[in-house]
């Protein structure tokens, strides 16, 4: 069979476990995606065919002798090079950390190997997951930007070269590359997947996050890395009970989250303009119920918050490279000095408003099943190093909610940006079910394709 890349993982994985195609051939043939698209890209830090090949080759082999293999099984998985991996440097976007082996998995790598996955390389990420960015350009228009740190995972799933990928978010850096980049991501609830074996920046907001091409592969990525079962009580019955509910057949209450926030006003009017279209055209439907969300106005106050939590604890963790002098981008130090401003009382105060901010959206979300706002305020700019549009991202991080990015939108010069659709903390699954939902209606594409229509 032929361009295999531009197979789901859902698709690959029901295609190699009936031996329609092997392991091996959905490698190399991603292989000759990378060697294609790269060069031009530059979404991977590390790569090594011949090790993921040897993994392939192993899978094709436990199939061949009757053996059962997992949920990913001979699946490549591009990593983050954030997390670490016993088979690769984990190197963080910074030279202080080149050739750096941690001699071990990340939880969530683990898992994914658990599960037969291939992990061909890591992808590229800002210094540290902050701001400065990495080379990686968007795979739909040659030097514009792809966003925040997880640029590399977004970039190597929207140009076909793997069908899965790990990021991280602190602030919006799943959501947003996914939204320049015209892919689905995920960023789950906090506390849903385990943070082991990663690099932390922000122990109150630092967030796992998934992208795919199809809400099938988000949920079947999410399956694999959360955690289960009554060894994780709270999430055994917060997630697990209630994800073998049944949801009845009254309507989707859906709230359009737009003027009341003041990053509405930094959006593009073309932005603007197609969310209430997306809105317009959501509202009928006969399953939904839709009207526009009036949030409290200590949600304008969240930047700040995030700003003093991120700040302050930056300048904790990098407190030593900070003295020696030893990072590298002006961002960094500019953040690190903030932060050793910041008091104790004052990053104490701000953890609380964080948890204010918490139980007044859960409060919220007694009324509404889902909320729709943009991913960004408009499509990517031109320059790598550009500076984004304020947006709405760290919002749903600080509230620990997830959020999935809708690929719905294109822009006047032809790059996509996306809608967010947020739940209630650890109601992960039906916000999956709300975008299978979309997906069903013609709403929401099954798979992002504005990459192979450039």
């Amino acid at each position: 069979m032929k361009d295999l890349h531009l197979l789901s993982a859902t698709e690959a994985v029901s295609k190699i476990k009936a031996k329609k195609i092997s392991s091996r051939e959905l490698v190399n043939d991603c292989f000759d995606q990378i060697r294609k698209m790269d060069p031009e890209i530059h979404a991977w830090v590390h790569l090594n065919k011949p090790h993921a090949l040897n993994q392939a080759v192993a899978i094709d082999k436990k199939l061949s002798a009757g053996l059962s293999v997992g949920l990913l099984a001979g699946i490549p998985v591009g990593v983050k090079d954030i997390f670490n991996t016993i088979d690769f440097p984990t190197e963080m976007g910074s030279p202080i950390w080149k050739d750096f082996t941690p001699g071990n998995d990340a939880r969530v790598v683990s898992y994914m190997r658990w599960e037969d996955a291939i992990i061909p390389g890591k992808t590229v990420t800002a210094e540290f997951a902050v701001h400065t960015p990495g080379p990686t350009h968007n795979p739909h228009r040659h030097g514009y930007m792809t966003g925040t740190s997880s640029s590399g995972s977004a970039a190597a799933v929207a140009s076909y070269m793997v069908p899965l990928a790990l990021g991280t978010q602190t602030a919006g850096s799943t959501i947003r590359p996914a939204s320049y980049c015209g892919v689905y991501s995920m960023k789950p609830s906090f506390g849903l997947l385990p943070r082991t074996g990663m690099l932390k920046t922000t122990d109150s907001l630092d967030t796992i996050g998934l992208f795919s091409r199809s809400v099938e592969d988000l949920q079947l990525l999410l399956d694999v890395l959360r955690v289960k079962g009554q060894n994780f009580p709270y999430i055994h019955q917060a997630v697990d009970n209630r994800q073998a509910e049944i949801r009845n057949k009254r309507k989707w209450k859906i709230g359009i989250v737009a003027s009341s926030l003041w990053v509405w006003d930094k959006a593009e009017d073309y932005a603007r303009d197609a969310l209430k279209r997306f809105a317009s055209t959501l509202s009928r439907l006969k399953d939904v119920e839709i009207e526009e969300v009036q949030l409290p106005q200590e949600f304008n106050g969240a930047h700040q918050i995030h700003g003093t939590i991120y700040d302050k604890t930056l300048s904790y963790y990098f407190k030593d490279e900070f003295k020696k002098r030893t990072l590298v981008s002006p961002v960094m130090y500019e953040i690190i000095w903030r932060g050793q401003r910041i008091g104790l009382s004052e990053y104490q105060k701000a953890l609380d408003q964080q948890n204010h901010l918490s139980k007044t959206f859960a409060r919220l979300m007694d009324t509404y099943d889902i909320l729709l706002t943009l991913s960004t305020g408009g499509e990517a700019f031109a320059g790598l190093d550009s500076v984004d549009r304020p947006d709405s991202c760290l919002i749903w991080t600080l509230c620990g909610a997830p959020v999935v990015n809708l690929p719905v939108f294109t822009g006047p010069i032809g790059l996509p940006f996306g809608a967010q659709a947020i739940g209630r903390r650890f109601d992960d699954y039906q916000v999956l079910q709300f975008v299978s939902f979309l997906v069903e209606n013609g709403i929401s594409p099954r798979s992002a394709d504005y990459f192979l229509k450039k």
